[in-house]
């Protein structure tokens, strides 16, 4: 009877050893792995500095939802000051264009984690009523960040609105510029079928692209049609060169960001002098939408409203051609003074 209860009590203290082992075990690679899977990086460039300003990225990742809470208005002055966060303005803008991509540039940079975006398009520049509140005001529209974060704002109508280059320069004349841009026709159609849109919610009547793109006196291309202006880049971007020089501007493919979003990513990364984080594993093609969505972590994907990727009409051929053969000799001149060519017919 005594040599079972002794062999019985051998049993229980090798198993619990065993187990004390494994877990020991189990904690030191545990270590490890988060060691090599999370380093610490400082952020490079204008937006940091090496010692004991670097920032570890690890750290901005995990506290994005502490962030999320503060934009909702729920955080107090205590833990504001606690977390050591900031409004702070904008170090880059996307300015434009309308129906270029902006939302899904402006989305797909917030998968880095030391980009902070500003989630409503604020129209400081671009609306005279906002402008004259001041710069203050603008800033406290902008979402709570840590310092060495980048803030992002995105404002399509700022590209193609007159006084806004001019604004901008005098807030922050190295600000870091990105535009946005589609195949000028296919842009036009899209916008036209955004507003389409609106109209049909509201059970109002609309002309057909071909009416409003086309001048019925003359049938050459209808200048005065609003979407067929801000098509014309290069007249736009020439105003901003007034102020800014090239080298302040990023010009993003809006097709190519569609279709192959990652390269992109990586220029404009590179553009704003932000260490490489974002990867093919942010990106993941959604079949049933139809475009790429984002993945921030193991639990936490996103895709772009339902309004992203509305169905165009069919338009004429011929007015596409017309289209085409006017936005030609701008598109040399764009690709001129960028120095980036597109392959648009």
């Amino acid at each position: 009877m005594l040599f079972k209860q002794q062999a019985l009590l051998r049993q229980k203290l090798f198993v619990l050893g065993s187990l004390a082992i494994g877990s020991l075990l189990y904690l030191v690679a545990r270590v490890g792995s988060l060691d090599r899977l999370q380093p610490l990086c400082p952020i490079d460039g204008r937006f940091g500095t090496r010692g004991q300003d670097e920032i570890p990225l690890r750290a901005l990742q995990f506290k994005r939802g502490l962030l999320h809470e503060f934009r909702k208005g729920n955080a107090t002055k205590e833990q504001i000051r606690l977390h050591n966060l900031v409004q702070q303005l904008p170090k880059a803008i996307i300015i434009g264009v309308r129906k270029g991509g902006t939302r899904a540039l402006l989305e797909m940079l917030n998968l880095h984690p030391a980009v902070v975006k500003a989630s409503q398009e604020i129209h400081f520049f671009d609306n005279d009523e906002n402008y004259a509140k001041g710069i203050e005001w603008y800033r406290k529209k902008m979402p709570f960040s840590y310092p060495h974060q980048i803030t992002i704002e995105k404002s399509p109508a700022y590209f193609i609105t007159e006084e806004v280059p001019e604004r901008i320069y005098k807030m922050n004349s190295s600000i870091k510029l990105l535009i946005i841009v589609r195949e000028p026709t296919t842009r036009a159609i899209s916008d036209y079928t955004q507003v389409l849109e609106g109209k049909e919610r509201k059970n109002k009547t609309y002309y057909k692209f071909e009416k409003l793109a086309i001048d019925p006196n003359t049938c050459e291309v209808n200048t005065k049609y609003k979407a067929v202006r801000t098509s014309i880049y290069t007249k736009h971007l020439e105003r901003w060169l007034k102020y800014f020089p090239i080298e302040q501007f990023h010009i993003v493919d809006g097709d190519r960001l569609i279709t192959e979003p990652l390269p992109e990513l990586q220029l404009v990364e590179k553009f704003l002098n932000l260490p490489p984080r974002i990867s093919q594993y942010n990106l993941y093609f959604n079949a049933t939408r139809g475009f790429y969505c984002l993945r921030f972590n193991i639990v936490f994907n996103k895709c772009l409203a339902g309004s992203k990727g509305r169905i165009h009409p069919e338009v004429d051929t011929s007015v596409i051609t017309k289209l085409r053969k006017f936005f030609h000799p701008f598109n040399q001149k764009f690709y001129q003074i960028t120095g980036r060519t597109f392959n648009w017919p």
